[in-house]
């Protein structure tokens, strides 16, 4: 068979699916765990194999990274990261590393249309993030260049935002932060080609400034690898006037 009529048959599946009682849906596609996919009781619930392999983030953590230590370094030290080389952001969270089934979570979210993860992943991100929402007054996302949300259709940190905001009771501004400039993807390139490839892509326009002037934000993404998307998206909102922007993500990469 033909790529564009797979294709074409795919999306005509997606559309007649969509028209059906999810009972009918269930019948047909039984729900499968988002990141092994084997059956399970809910499409939305990870299997006991796959929850037991997740590893949620916990202290001992850096207070600005929030990477994990080995062991307690006491009240206010630091990473060498940190150190040696400042964010331009004030605290980082993420709930889980990013490994194995975290991993196949976000691609579920991401590539494979599994818009019900970003429930389990918000509730997650929700408990990592818990100081930092207590003190943020706007949660925004980071965006997609109009041209690959296009393509995408839609933003997974978009997703993950609205959830957020729901059940946080913030308010959350998806339009304050643009990409300007189209960018290659960050999957496989190193620290130094991340940091070239989103240095200038993000600002805040003219008339959105009014909304985060003097405001603390919490910027929220998916995955934090090497920290180069959200540090240039923290720098673009810190000079659209934000007060503060912390960063909550839903896995990281741990070294």
């Amino acid at each position: 068979m033909a790529h564009g009529e797979a294709m074409a048959r795919t999306v005509w599946l997606g559309k007649v699916l969509a028209g059906l009682p999810k009972r009918a849906v269930d019948l047909i596609l039984p729900p499968a765990c988002p990141a092994c996919r084997a059956a399970n009781g809910s499409g939305a619930a990870l299997c006991a194999g796959c929850w037991a392999s997740v590893r949620f983030l916990a202290p001992p953590l850096c207070p600005v990274l929030g990477a994990p230590f080995a062991h307690d370094m006491g009240p206010g030290i630091v990473s060498a990261a940190v150190l040696a080389d400042p964010p331009p952001f004030a605290r980082a969270r993420s709930a889980v590393v990013y490994e194995d089934t975290a991993r196949r979570l976000v691609h579920a979210l991401k590539y494979r249309d599994r818009h019900e993860v970003a429930g389990f992943m918000a509730r997650a991100m929700i408990r990592a993030g818990r100081e930092l929402l207590a003190d943020c007054e706007l949660i925004v996302p980071v965006p997609l260049h109009p041209r690959r949300l296009w393509l995408r259709r839609y933003n997974q940190a978009v997703l993950l935002t609205d959830r957020i905001g729901r059940e946080s009771g913030i308010a959350v501004e998806p339009m304050v932060l643009q990409r300007i400039r189209r960018t290659r993807q960050q999957v496989g390139l190193s620290g130094r080609e991340r940091e070239t490839n989103v240095r200038g892509a993000f600002r805040v326009l003219m008339p959105e400034k009014p909304m985060i002037g003097g405001q603390r934000v919490l910027l929220v993404d998916d995955v934090y690898t090497s920290g180069a998307t959200v540090r240039a998206a923290s720098r673009a909102l810190t000079r659209g006037g934000a007060a503060a922007v912390d960063v909550l993500t839903f896995a990281r990469v741990v070294n």
